[in-house]
C-alpha cells in the first residue's frame, strides 16, 4: 500500500473512532512524515483537546511547530527526548521575522501558548462566557463603579436641617468660586450622616451628588476587606484614587462603624491597620483629595473611631432623623403613585406613622398592597386599595427606628462629651424621651 493510500485509510479510521487517540497520533506522525504540516496540525490540536496532557501529543506539536524533521517521528514514551529544530526551508527563509511562527518562552505554558499560535486551526479547549466581562487593565476603575447620580435635594422629602447644613458646607462654596477664594474655603471637607437605619441616608447622598453636578461612588465594608495581608489597604487606595480621577466626585462611605471602628476596641491588628489608611487617605497624605466630598454614614456613630472626627476629616456630624409629617406624605405618595388606591385618608395615615422610617413607610404601602390583592384573588374580581388595608397593615407594620432612639436615648444622657450629640439630646426633648 502506498504512503498516500495508508494515510487515506487512516483518516477515514480515524473518522469512524474520534476519540481512538493512538490511532490520531500515528496519522499526525504520518501527516509530518510526508510533509503535510497543516493537516498534522489539525490531528493533533484535536488530540489535545481530548487529553491535554497528553505527552505525545505534545511532542508532536513542538515538531509542527518547529518545522518537523521528515523520516523522524516521536515514540509514545512517557519522556520524550527533544527533538532539534529543523533548518528553515527556502519559503521559511524568505519570510520576514515578523511572520515567523512564535514560539513558547522558556517556562511559559506550552499549552497556552500552542493555542494562542493556532487559534485559526485549533478550537480553544475554554471560552469565556457570554456575559463573563472582558478583563480590563490599567488604571481604569475596574473595581469601584463610578456614576453619575440624576437625584436632586428637591427630590428628599423635608430634612430642611440636613440640606442647609449640607448647603452650607459643600454646595455654596461650589457655586460661587469667586467667593470660596476669597474666604479661602478648599472645595474638599467630610461630614458624617447618623440616624436610625432606613432613614434616607444612601438616598440623601446621592442627592448631594446630583445637586453638584459630581460623581458619585459608593463604598462598603465588603468592597475593601480581603483575606491577603495588605489587600485591604490596596483596595481602600485605589477607591480614593478612582475618586480622585473623576473630581468634582462625592464618596460614600456605607456603614463606617464597621470600616473605622474604635481602634480601642478592635482586637485585630489588620483592622488597626486598615484604619490607620483611611486617616491617612482622609488626610491627603496619599493624594491630593482637592474636589474630593466625602461623606459617611452609620447607625452607631458612638462606635466610631473619635480621630475620624477630628477636624480635617470627617468634622462635620449630621443628625438623619424619621421623616416628619410633610416627609411622610410625599414618602407615601411616591409609594402609592402606579398603584389603584380608592379613597385613601393620607393625613390620617401619616397621623398614625410617626417614628417610621421611610424603609418602613414603603413596607406599609407594600403590605396594605397585599391586602388588597389577596383579597382579589379570594373573590374572583379586582378591586382597588382603600383605607381599610392601610389600617389593617398599620397593625403588623411597626416602625423600626424605636429600638435605635432607646440606644440613643441612653448615649445621650451618659456619652455626650463636648456637646457632639446636642442635635439628639434637642429632639429626644422635643419628644420627650428624655
Amino acid at each position: 500500500m502506498s504512503h498516500d493510500a495508508l494515510i487515506d485509510s487512516l483518516s477515514a479510521a480515524v473518522e469512524a473512532r474520534p476519540d481512538d487517540l493512538p490511532l490520531r497520533l500515528h496519522l499526525a506522525g504520518l501527516l509530518l512524515d510526508a510533509g503535510r504540516q497543516a493537516e498534522a496540525i489539525g490531528q493533533v490540536g484535536q488530540a489535545l483537546v481530548r487529553d491535554p496532557g497528553n505527552a505525545q501529543a505534545q511532542e508532536l506539536m513542538r515538531r509542527v511547530l518547529a518545522g518537523g524533521v521528515p523520516g523522524q517521528r516521536s515514540a509514545p514514551t512517557d519522556d520524550p527526548a527533544p527533538t532539534e529544530p529543523a533548518q528553515p526551508g527556502p519559503d521559511q527563509a524568505r519570510r520576514p521575522p515578523e511572520h515567523q511562527p512564535a514560539r513558547p518562552a522558556p517556562g511559559d505554558d506550552p499549552l497556552a501558548a500552542y493555542e494562542q499560535e493556532l487559534a485559526d486551526v485549533v478550537p480553544p479547549r475554554f471560552v469565556r462566557a457570554g456575559d463573563e466581562p472582558e478583563p480590563v487593565s490599567g488604571d481604569a476603575d475596574r473595581i469601584f463603579d463610578v456614576e453619575a447620580s440624576t437625584v436632586r435635594l428637591a427630590d428628599v422629602g423635608g430634612m430642611q436641617a440636613v440640606k442647609e447644613r449640607l448647603e452650607l458646607a459643600f454646595l455654596g462654596p461650589l457655586r460661587n468660586p469667586e467667593l470660596r477664594r476669597l474666604y479661602g474655603k478648599s472645595l474638599r471637607g467630610g461630614l458624617m450622616l447618623y440616624g436610625p437605619p432606613g432613614c434616607g441616608k444612601t438616598f440623601l447622598a446621592r442627592a448631594v451628588a446630583g445637586e453638584m453636578g459630581a460623581k458619585f461612588l459608593s463604598l462598603s465594608i465588603v468592597d475593601v476587606l480581603d483575606m491577603w495581608i495588605g489587600n485591604s489597604e490596596r483596595n481602600l487606595h485605589e477607591l480614593f484614587q478612582a475618586a480622585r480621577r473623576n473630581a468634582p466626585c462625592v464618596l460614600f462611605l456605607d456603614e463606617i462603624d464597621a470600616l473605622g471602628h474604635k481602634r480601642s476596641q478592635v482586637n485585630s491588628s489588620s483592622m488597626r491597620t486598615l484604619g490607620n489608611q483611611l486617616l491617612a487617605e482622609l488626610d491627603g497624605m496619599e493624594g491630593n483629595n482637592e474636589g474630593v466630598f466625602v461623606l459617611a454614614a452609620t447607625n452607631t456613630p458612638w462606635d466610631v473611631d473619635p480621630a475620624l472626627r477630628r477636624p480635617g476629616r470627617l468634622d462635620r456630624m449630621v443628625l438623619v432623623l424619621p421623616p416628619d409629617a410633610e416627609a411622610r406624605g410625599a414618602i407615601l405618595e411616591y409609594h402609592l403613585r402606579q398603584r389603584p388606591i380608592d379613597r385613601i385618608d393620607l393625613r390620617r395615615v401619616v397621623a398614625a406613622t410617626e417614628d417610621f422610617s421611610g424603609a418602613d413607610l414603603a413596607h406599609l404601602c407594600e403590605t396594605a398592597a397585599e391586602f388588597a390583592m389577596a383579597d382579589s384573588v379570594r373573590r374572583g374580581e379586582v378591586r382597588m386599595i382603600g383605607q381599610a388595608d392601610f389600617d389593617r397593615a398599620l397593625k403588623e407594620v411597626r416602625p423600626s427606628t424605636r429600638p435605635w432612639l432607646a440606644t440613643a436615648r441612653n448615649v445621650a444622657m451618659f456619652a455626650n462629651e463636648g456637646g457632639v450629640y446636642d442635635d439628639l439630646v434637642a429632639y429626644l426633648k422635643q419628644r420627650r424621651l428624655l
